[in-house]
């Protein structure tokens, strides 16, 4: 058994060597020349975006991307990497979720006595652990964009009133204000500034923050444009309501925080435990599958299905719309 350990461990340490080193090599390229391909569709767009991508990355890693990101399940891989403003491509994407598979799943198997049921318990949290954090990046990253846009809607009335125009109040946003919201700001910037209109532009930024404060300054500034008006009054009144929504959303996420958690604790809670009681007492577990397998296959049903009915109806009563 110790032997097993230090050859997972070596094999582990290796794999984290080679990853490390080759992000080193890649070296941190610009969110905006990396990302401007897959959300602007104009063809000169494109083509910068490709030139980006070729001065940094090698013709097989481009080819391979390529045929990840024309797939649809592709396309979904690469929105929610640049939500959760994680600086991957698809296919490095899904080449860590493979390398995790190969690993996670190797060590359990091994580690599991040598066993299907091991191998995949250990490919089954491989293919989940990625996607949690994704979703949980795009969580955090989207709550503080809403956090920020009151701010970002008084720098934007204070500059029109000033005298700037709308392209320039936002290069003031993206210049003064924190990240996430001065990155997103500078990339709408710079992709107006090589020629894609501002409506798209606008289309483009909701698209990476799904935000439906977002969505209703878009409106307004879009309205603002066809109909005219005085953007920087109407951007006041907004921002006076969305600070509100704010404010009473920050107020029940911490009445309902403990539900929600209580809610994902008690429903990976069992799954948990089974798990860890396989690696530990194997036989004790296999008595869910000792004749007649019936049984053990009606329990394992009824445990999934009341978890998920417990979550829901718990995410349910947590889930208050403002």
């Amino acid at each position: 058994m110790t032997t097993i350990i230090l050859i997972g461990g070596g094999v582990v340490a290796v794999l984290l060597l080679v990853i490390g080193i080759v992000f080193s090599f890649r070296g941190e390229r610009s969110l905006v020349e990396e990302r401007l391909g897959p959300y602007a569709e104009d063809e000169f767009d494109q083509r910068i975006a490709a030139a980006a991508a070729e001065s940094d990355t090698s013709a097989l890693t481009d080819w391979v991307n390529d045929q990840v990101v024309r797939s649809s399940w592709g396309e979904g891989i690469a929105k929610n990497l640049a939500q959760a403003d994680i600086k991957l491509k698809p296919a490095e994407y899904v080449a860590a979720i493979v390398i995790l598979v190969i690993v996670l799943g190797g060590a359990a198997y091994f580690l599991g006595g040598r066993s299907l049921i091991s191998l995949g318990i250990g490919v089954v949290v491989a293919l989940i652990l990625p996607g949690f954090y994704v979703k949980r990046q795009k969580g955090r990253r989207l709550q503080k964009f809403n956090d920020q846009l009151p701010d970002m809607l008084n720098l934007m009335v204070n500059g029109l009133r000033a005298g700037y125009s709308t392209v320039q109040a936002m290069e003031a946003v993206s210049k003064e204000l924190p990240p996430p919201i001065s990155t997103e700001f500078r990339r709408l910037v710079q992709e107006m500034q090589i020629g894609i209109p501002m409506e798209q532009a606008l289309d483009n930024l909701f698209r990476r923050i799904p935000s439906e404060d977002l969505d209703l300054i878009i409106a307004a500034i879009n309205v603002q444009r066809e109909v005219g008006g005085n953007l920087a009054e109407i951007l006041d009144t907004i921002s006076y309501t969305i600070r509100e929504r704010v404010r009473i959303k920050g107020e029940i996420r911490v009445l309902t925080s403990q539900v929600v958690y209580s809610g994902r604790f008690l429903a990976m809670l069992p799954f948990i435990l089974g798990a860890i009681l396989w690696f530990i007492n194997r036989p004790y577990m296999l008595l869910f599958f000792d004749d007649p397998k019936i049984c053990g296959a009606i329990m394992i049903g009824a445990i999934i299905l009341m978890v998920s009915a417990g979550y829901f109806a718990m995410t349910r009563v947590a889930n208050i719309e403002v």
